[in-house]
């Protein structure tokens, strides 16, 4: 064997390793959910047969199925309000010219450096005030407009044709038209990135939810979830079942919508 092959075969055998230490907390968690608790105390790794179980437990102890609504509900409401504003925004800050563009662009990449939890008990409390707690509106409001969408929708619109705008514009095409028409179309990829990170951050997210769903119709998987373990008791499967359905969403919306993710993300890089 030459050195260049052994070479090649160590980088592919490292590789499958950091690939089965990376699937591996997922593959355990799913064995777990059908399993005893005390089965997943003690690490068993084989599948049990207490998954239907499980199931009952948890739709008899949880509102899983209510929980479920609410965070795809709020996960889509969330998306759809950020992917229309900040494209929009990462748009117009790339094709229309002004001095303070830059500047303003700055101002908003620095604001990503100001952590969630300083800014937590105003939203709350303006949140509040509106009489908004409780709802999707109040879940949606810190998302909808975020430094790090408008930047990547910004860095994509640079690469989109200029004669093309200037060409649409000739003919009488309105500027609304010319997004719609034909920046959308052609910025799917990075519209498919965005979709993606913008739900899985809604998806995930415990600490908002946690201060403003203050009422038992409104919660959403990650508070289910810390539920599950905040008894004297801990039902490990049950846990283990709860954290697998609440995972499948995510992983199944990356998937299927991989390539166009990679797509995007290469795009706002160039």
């Amino acid at each position: 064997m030459t050195k260049r092959r052994l070479l090649t075969l160590l980088k592919y055998v490292f590789l499958f390793a950091m690939s089965l230490l990376s699937i591996f907390p997922l593959l355990w968690m799913a064995v777990s959910a059908t399993n005893r608790s005390v089965d997943v105390v003690t690490g068993r790794l084989i599948p049990g047969t207490y998954l239907v179980e499980n199931f009952r437990n948890l739709a008899a102890q949880h509102r899983i199925g209510l929980a479920m609504w609410n965070s795809f509900r709020n996960s889509i409401a969330a998306t759809i309000a950020s992917l229309a504003v900040c494209s929009i925004a990462g748009y117009g800050f790339e094709i229309y010219h002004d001095k303070g563009k830059d500047w303003l662009m700055r101002i908003l990449l620095l604001s990503m450096m100001i952590p969630f939890a300083a800014i937590m008990i105003p939203l709350f409390m303006m949140v509040g005030k509106l009489g908004l707690l409780n709802t999707t509106t109040a879940f949606v409001l810190p998302t909808v407009s975020t430094a790090f969408m408008i930047f990547l929708f910004r860095q994509s619109a640079r690469y989109f044709p200029s004669d093309i705008i200037e060409a649409a514009r000739l003919e009488g095409m309105s500027e609304l038209g010319i997004f719609f028409k034909m920046y959308v179309p052609i910025m799917r990829s990075t519209y498919v990135t965005a979709g993606i990170i913008t739900f899985m951050n809604a998806w995930n997210s415990y600490l908002w939810p946690l201060i403003i769903m203050q009422s038992k119709d409104s919660i959403v998987m990650p508070l289910l979830i810390s539920n599950l373990i905040a008894g004297y008791v801990t039902d490990y499967g049950m846990v283990m079942l709860g954290v697998t359905l609440s995972v499948l969403p995510t992983v199944i919306l990356f998937l299927l919508l991989q390539n166009s993710f990679a797509e995007g993300i290469l795009s706002s890089m160039r």
